[in-house]
């Protein structure tokens, strides 16, 4: 007790000549990072891999609503077949979680970036509001309201964001994208850990203004006059090759940096019931699209080797064949051994696969898990553009220019994704030759154009874009499925159901933005734009 009491002594005098200063130096752990010492370059990096890199997110609903994709497994059962699935419907809200979750990192990147140095960070900050608007893009056309004005505020106060209306976001989308573009500076450094355009400041200002056109162009349903002056003003300031292309490059080597869609599209039962879809298959068939050698393979004979992800299959244009959507492996009346036309499997007996004459993604090109992952690209900018031209607004070049353009630059990308994808430029130069702009009248060329926007994001596996201008343009003129227990009377979804926990998080405002929907918080309602 004695010892005690010495030692108690001792340590209120040593705590007693310790000044608060000292206090603070031994509290704290010079191996953390603090504001001061963090650099907010990082916190771009990874906003921008969380944004392209949706794996499930993407795959479960757009892939097959659009019919790009088609599968027999359960698991796609929402896309595929418009049934919610169990908790497969938790991935109906992952847009809106993990949007607001990148949109955090790019605002919190930019207070540190304020708080450091606001000059020498001026293009890290303006690529933040670019970034945002990209985040929040995505977001309000996948689900309509969504908080904004409010979003990612919780530092300074902000526990319960208001729903902004669609029509106000869009407005202030393309206010703040047009003033973060003029504040990016070419003689100020650029963002040093980018991986859309490795801190290319020209790169990024022709992102800006391809970016303001896509955003422009949703609006042809519900403002024209908006979306021609906004197009009018990004129009010969956008994209002008594939150079250009936004991609990111995942890493193979870190399994949280890896491709997520291709690490998905691995699964074993994903791997042998998700097949290229019919739809799109025809559509390059049908116009001796020289994309169909390139894209597609069946797998060799048996289900052991349609399974083993080391053997490439048969990618001879002659032999693809699309799998209709809306198909499973029941035995029932919906099986897919009782669809139209159906091929047939390959093997025998326990080696027998039903699906092995369908064509399957190229594994090799598409499911790399270091492969790139496409988040603008140029041909899509250009085919916009031909719209725009055929709308009659004020676009230098012709429409069948654009047009041209854009299928050219569609099918040149493709080896951006691999090598393997490049297609002789002469096969290219006679297709599209071959394929002019059918401006016989307004809706066959808008029918031609927004075909080939449909062909282009789903062959650059961007599937949520393709079902976002879709839904825009009404084309291409899709069949729905209607298969028992589909919750939207067979008709393609155009919209998706808010994350659940927002009506315990955020209640009142969520409500409010419920009450403004026609049809309500479901599947088939429709957002604003989107008449």
């Amino acid at each position: 007790m004695r010892k005690l009491c010495v030692l108690g002594a001792f340590l209120l005098a040593l705590m007693g000549s310790c000044s608060k200063e000292k206090l603070d130096e031994i509290n704290t752990d010079p191996t953390k990072l603090t504001e001061d010492n963090y650099d907010p370059n990082s916190l771009l990096a990874q906003a921008q891999l969380k944004y392209a890199n949706l794996g499930y997110y993407q795959l479960l609903y757009q892939s097959t609503m659009m019919q790009l994709l088609a599968s027999t497994y359960y698991y796609y059962n929402n896309g595929d077949k418009y049934i919610n699935v169990g908790s497969f419907t938790d991935y109906q809200g992952r847009i809106f979680d993990e949007g607001y979750a990148d949109a955090s990192y790019i605002r919190e990147m930019q207070r540190l970036a304020r708080l450091k140095d606001p000059v020498a960070y001026k293009n890290l900050i303006a690529i933040g509001d670019m970034m945002f608007v990209l985040i929040l893009q995505r977001i309000t056309d996948t689900y309509g309201d969504v908080p904004y004005s409010q979003a990612v505020k919780a530092i300074q106060g902000v526990k319960y964001p208001v729903y902004d209306r669609q029509e106000d976001i869009y407005t202030q989308m393309l206010n703040d994208l047009e003033m973060a573009t003029a504040q990016l500076d070419v003689e100020k450094p650029g963002p040093t850990a980018d991986l859309f355009y490795k801190g290319d400041i020209g790169k990024w200002k022709k992102f800006g203004y391809s970016l303001m056109l896509r955003i422009a162009m949703r609006l042809t349903k519900a403002d024209p006059e908006k979306a021609r002056i906004w197009t009018e003003k990004a129009a010969g300031k956008t994209f002008t090759s594939i150079n250009d292309n936004a991609i990111l490059l995942t890493d193979a080597s870190s399994f949280n940096s890896q491709n997520g869609t291709s690490l998905a599209l691995r699964t074993f039962s994903d791997y042998l019931e998700v097949r290229w879809s019919k739809t799109l298959i025809d559509q390059l068939k049908n116009t001796n699209d020289p994309r169909l050698g390139v894209i597609g393979e069946v797998p060799k004979d048996g289900l052991a080797k349609n399974a083993d992800q080391n053997l490439s299959g048969n990618t001879d244009a002659t032999v693809q064949v699309g799998m209709p959507n809306g198909y499973d492996l029941q035995g029932g009346t919906t099986d897919i051994s009782r669809s139209p036309n159906y091929p047939g499997g390959t093997g025998s007996g326990s080696d027998f696969a039903p699906l092995g004459k369908y064509s399957r993604p190229r594994t090799a090109m598409y499911l790399k898990l270091g492969g790139p992952i496409f988040i603008l690209s140029y041909a899509e900018i250009e085919f916009l553009l031909a719209e725009a031209k055929v709308r009659g607004w004020n676009i230098n070049g012709t429409a069948n220019l654009h047009y041209t353009n854009g299928l050219t630059g569609a099918i040149q990308s493709l080896a951006q994704l691999d090598p393997l994808a490049a297609v002789d430029a002469n096969k290219i130069t006679a297709f599209v030759n071959q394929n002019p702009l059918d401006e016989s009248s307004t809706q066959n060329a808008l029918s031609a154009i927004n075909t080939q926007y449909w062909v282009t994001t789903g062959t650059d596996f961007n599937f949520i874009e393709a079902w976002l201008n879709w839904k825009r343009s009404d084309y291409p003129k899709l069949i729905s499925i209607n298969y028992k227990g589909n919750v939207t009377n067979g008709t393609i979804p155009r919209r998706m159901i808010y994350l659940s926990t927002e009506v315990l998080n955020n209640p009142q405002n969520y409500k409010d933005a419920v009450a403004r929907i026609a049809g309500g918080d479901v599947l088939t309602s429709r957002v604003w734009w989107d008449k």
